[in-house]
């Protein structure tokens, strides 16, 4: 069954182009023209993939991105007529796995979301670890790359695709440094988007919400100043199926 990709958009044209769009390339489609709304479908249709304007009447964007991470990590691209740098990371730090600036390609846009979506389809493909090694354990953690999780003591932590991409790669090679140009072909696949390096900041970030046990003060993902992140190289680095 084709993803469904929910369209939460108040201008009624951007979103019937966008969602007729997609519709032509194979996606199941659902729209909403404000907040509320979108919230509503989101939890009664689950979707694959949520599409959000984030000047809407009734809760804005990021309300409703607030919200949503709440109790799911659906993967959310914001689209925005807001080419600020503040506010294109605000989005991000609330949970956004990515953004579009209007006026924006469909092309381009559709392109994100099959980056998106190989993300999570995708597990021991290129980007990944070998089919042959799908399971990393590191310190406390063990990552399965083909479950798409990543467990702290045994406990599984709730990360979005873009988040469980980045600290996939770096815990593969623990104690390398990572440019943030690395991390963020790793988001961006290197597309060519408006995507920017501060960018990867804002995934980090809330990476460390999600993995640290005080994010004021990381111990797993470290931060090389002026040069990049890199995964703490922990005892136990025992990698390998289990």
């Amino acid at each position: 069954m084709e993803q469904l990709v929910l369209v939460a958009e108040d201008e009624a044209q951007m979103r019937t182009m966008v969602m007729d769009y997609l519709q032509a390339i194979g996606y199941r489609v659902a729209g909403a023209a404000d907040g509320p709304e979108a919230l509503k479908q989101c939890a009664a249709l689950k979707p694959a993939m949520v599409l959000l304007d984030i000047m809407m009447p009734g809760l804005d964007g990021y309300e409703v991105v607030r919200r949503i991470r709440q109790d799911s990590a659906v993967p959310i691209i914001l689209l925005t007529a807001r080419a600020g740098e503040t506010d294109k990371l605000m989005g991000l730090e609330l949970g956004a796995d990515d953004y579009m600036v209007k006026p924006f390609s469909v092309r381009e846009l559709a392109a994100r979301i099959r980056a998106i979506f190989r993300r999570t389809e995708n597990a021991g493909a290129d980007s990944g670890p070998s089919a042959a090694q799908s399971v990393y354990r590191l310190g406390p953690f063990v990552l399965d790359y083909d479950k798409r999780q990543l467990r702290r003591d045994g406990t599984e932590l709730a990360l979005t695709a873009v988040q469980f991409e980045i600290v996939a790669r770096m815990m593969k090679q623990p104690g390398r440094v990572f440019s943030r140009a690395e991390l963020l072909d790793t988001v961006a696949e290197g597309l060519n988007s408006e995507a920017y390096e501060r960018t990867v900041d804002a995934h980090i970030k809330n990476i460390r919400k999600v993995i640290e046990v005080d994010p004021a003060n990381p111990c797993f993902v470290l931060t090389l100043r002026n040069a990049g992140y890199r995964f703490a190289e922990l005892e136990s680095a025992d990698r390998g199926e289990s």
